[in-house]
C-alpha cells in the first residue's frame, strides 16, 4: 500500500486549488487588459500573489512565541486593548478569541450542542487520538463517557492501595538520588509515578517507568553506570514517544490549516506511535482474548473492585482500535495532567516556603508521620485542597483549548453599552482559562499572587461562588472530567506521602539544564511572568521546560 505523508497529501489537494486561483488571477489580467489596454506582466501578478500570502511571517511569529514565549504572550496585548474578546484572523481564517467566562460557559454548557472539536481538529488530531473522547464529537461524547463513567464511581476512586505502593516508590527514589548529593528532576520523577499508576489502573500493567532510572543533572560531575534493562529501556522508550506524539499533534494545532507542509516529507507522528501502539495493542490483544474465553457463567457477573478499565470497556465493544484509542486518550488525561499539577505544586511550595509549612502542619495534625491517609483525611484536609486549586487556578492543566461553531451565534459582550459579537458558522473559537483565572477584574487585585487562603477566606464567596465558571480546571458540562476526584485523590495522596517524608524543598537552578531558565528578558515583564523561576510551556498539557531542578531535607520522623 502506498503511503502518502500529510504534507504531500495537502499540496496535492493544494496546489489543484492554487492553480486554479493563479489562473483566475491571469484570465481577469488578460480581460482587463483588452478591454483597458493595459496589461500587467504575469511575474509581477505572481510575485504579487505570492508576498499577499502572509504565511511564513505568520507562522514564524507563533513559532518564535511558542519557543521563547510565556504563555499568552501576543494575546495578553491584545486583550488590553480591545478587552477579553477578539478575532485573531489566523492566516484569512477567523478566529474568535476569548477568555470570557460567560463566552466559555456557552460552548462548553448552555450552547454545547453548537460548539464542537470539528472536522480540521479531527484531522489534525487523528493520527494520536485515533476515535478517542478528546477527538469525538456528537452522538459518540455520550457514548464514550458511558463506557468510562463505571471505573471512577467513588469505590474505584480510592485505589490508595496502588497510589500507596507508587509512592513508595517515589520516596525510595528520592531519597537514594537526594542522598548522593545531587538534585532531582521532580517533573520527570512525577511523570514516571503517574505514569506507572496510569498504566495499572487502565491495563493492569504497569510499565514500570520508576525503575529505569532517574535523570541525573546536566553538569553532575560523575554520573554512575545506570544498570539498564529491557523492561526500562523500553518504558524511557514509550515514555519519550507518549510525549513526543502529543507535541507533534500540539503543533500541528497552532500551524493551523498549513501544518502539513510542515510534514512533506514523512507523517511526525508516524515514529512515536509506532512505539506507543507496539507496547498498548498486545495487551488489547490479551485482553480480547482472554473476554473470548471467558466461560459462559462468567460474562454475566457484575465487574469486581480489582476490575481495569481495559476490562470494563471490553465488556462494551470487540473493536481493538476503538479500545486503544479509548485507553490512550484516558492515559494522556490521567498521566500528563496530574504530573504537571503535582509538579506545579513542589514549584509553588518552593518558592513560598511559608504555605509549605502551613501545609505540612495540616498534614501531620490529620494522618501523622508514617500513617497512609484514605479518602476521608483527603477530604477533611482543607488547606491541602486550597493549595491544589490555587495550584490549578495559575496553572491550568489545559491552558488553552478550541471549539468550531456549528451555526451562527453571538456572543454578549462584556461591555453592557457594547453590541454582541457575531459568530458565523464554522467559525474557530478559541477560549483561554489560563488567561480567564488570572484576569483582576475576575480575581480581584491579587489574581496573579499565589495565595490558596484565596479559597477559604471571603474571596471565595466574593468571586468563585458568585460566578462558578470563572474556575474550570477540568472543564464543563457534558465534557466535564470524569476523572476529576481520581486526579484529586491521586495528587492529595502524592502531596501527603511527600510532606510526610521531607521537611522542606528548594529550587536547585544550578542542576537545571540552560533551557530550564526563563529567557532574561522576562524580567522587565509584570505579573506573574516577571518573576518566575521556571520556564511554563504547553504541548496539549502545561509543563516546566527543562523539568523542575529540587532538593529536599528528609524527615527524621519526629518532626
Amino acid at each position: 500500500m502506498v503511503y502518502v505523508t500529510p504534507g504531500v497529501d495537502f499540496l496535492a489537494k493544494g496546489f489543484l486549488i492554487l492553480g486554479a486561483f493563479v489562473g483566475t488571477i491571469i484570465t481577469l489580467n488578460s480581460s482587463v487588459a483588452a478591454r483597458a489596454g493595459y496589461h500587467i506582466p504575469t511575474w509581477m501578478l505572481l510575485a504579487g500573489t505570492t508576498i499577499a500570502i502572509p504565511v511564513l511571517s505568520t507562522i514564524y511569529k507563533m513559532m518564535e512565541n511558542l519557543k521563547i514565549g510565556y504563555p499568552g504572550d501576543g494575546l495578553d496585548e491584545v486583550m488590553a486593548k480591545r478587552g477579553p474578546v477578539f478575532n485573531m484572523r489566523v492566516l484569512w481564517s477567523d478566529l474568535m478569541f476569548t477568555a470570557s467566562p460567560e463566552h466559555i460557559k456557552a460552548m462548553l454548557a448552555t450552547d454545547f450542542q453548537n460548539y464542537v472539536k470539528g472536522e480540521r481538529f479531527h484531522y489534525n488530531m487523528e493520527s494520536v487520538l485515533g476515535t478517542g473522547v478528546f477527538n469525538s464529537d456528537g452522538t459518540s461524547v455520550p457514548f464514550h463517557r458511558s463506557i468510562t463513567r463505571p471505573m471512577f464511581t467513588r469505590e474505584r476512586i480510592s485505589h490508595f492501595e496502588l497510589f500507596d505502593r507508587r509512592a513508595s516508590q517515589v520516596i525510595d527514589k528520592l531519597r537514594e538520588r537526594l542522598r548522593e548529593g545531587y538534585a532531582v528532576d521532580f517533573q520527570d520523577l512525577m511523570s514516571r509515578f503517574t505514569l506507572d499508576a496510569a498504566t495499572e489502573f487502565l491495563f493492569g500493567n504497569c510499565v514500570e517507568s520508576l525503575s529505569a532510572g532517574l535523570p541525573y543533572p546536566y553538569n553532575a560531575t560523575y554520573v554512575p553506570p545506570i544498570k539498564r534493562t529491557a523492561k526500562g529501556d523500553a518504558a524511557n522508550a514509550f515514555a519519550h514517544a507518549f510525549l513526543e506524539a502529543q507535541e507533534v499533534i500540539s503543533v500541528r494545532e497552532r500551524y493551523g490549516w498549513v501544518w502539513p507542509l510542515a510534514e512533506i516529507f514523512k507523517d511526525k507522528s508516524y515514529e512515536p506511535m509506532k512505539i506507543v501502539n507496539s507496547y498498548i495493542e498486545p495487551i488489547v490483544k490479551e485482553a480480547l482474548e482472554k473476554k473470548r474465553n471467558l466461560p459462559i457463567r462468567e460474562k454475566g457477573k457484575e465487574p469486581s473492585d480489582g476490575e481495569t478499565l481495559l476490562d470494563s470497556l471490553v465488556r462494551v465493544t470487540d473493536d481493538p482500535v476503538v479500545l486503544k484509542d479509548e485507553t490512550l486518550n484516558i492515559m494522556i488525561a490521567g498521566r500528563d495532567t496530574t504530573a504537571s499539577t503535582l509538579t506545579f505544586i513542589i514549584y509553588m511550595l518552593a518558592t513560598v516556603p511559608n504555605i509549605m509549612n502551613r501545609l505540612r502542619e495540616e498534614i501531620l495534625s490529620k494522618v501523622g508521620n508514617s500513617r497512609r491517609p484514605d479518602y476521608d483525611d483527603i477530604r477533611d484536609m482543607k488547606y491541602l485542597r486550597a493549595v491544589i486549586n490555587e495550584t490549578l487556578r495559575l496553572y491550568p492543566i489545559v491552558p488553552f483549548n478550541v471549539r468550531e461553531s456549528v451555526n451562527a451565534s453571538t456572543w454578549k459582550s462584556d461591555d453592557p453599552n457594547q453590541k454582541p459579537f457575531f459568530i458565523p458558522a464554522g467559525t474557530k473559537t478559541a477560549y483561554s482559562v489560563f488567561m480567564m483565572q488570572r484576569r483582576t477584574d475576575l480575581w480581584g487585585p491579587d489574581a496573579e499572587v499565589i495565595d490558596p487562603d484565596r479559597w477559604l477566606d471571603e474571596r471565595l464567596k466574593t468571586y468563585v461562588s458568585k460566578n462558578p465558571f470563572i474556575f474550570l480546571p477540568f472543564n464543563a458540562g457534558p465534557r466535564i472530567c470524569l476523572g476529576q476526584q481520581f486526579a484529586y485523590n491521586e495528587m492529595s495522596f502524592m502531596i501527603i506521602r511527600l510532606l510526610q517524608n521531607f521537611t522542606s524543598v528548594e529550587l536547585h537552578p544550578g542542576s537545571a539544564p540552560p533551557e530550564a531558565h526563563p529567557p532574561a528578558v522576562w524580567a522587565e515583564a509584570g505579573g506573574r511572568k516577571g518573576i518566575e523561576k521556571v520556564f511554563p510551556k504547553m504541548h496539549l498539557t502545561m509543563y516546566t521546560n527543562g523539568g523542575l531542578w529540587v532538593k529536599m531535607t528528609e524527615s527524621d520522623g519526629t518532626n
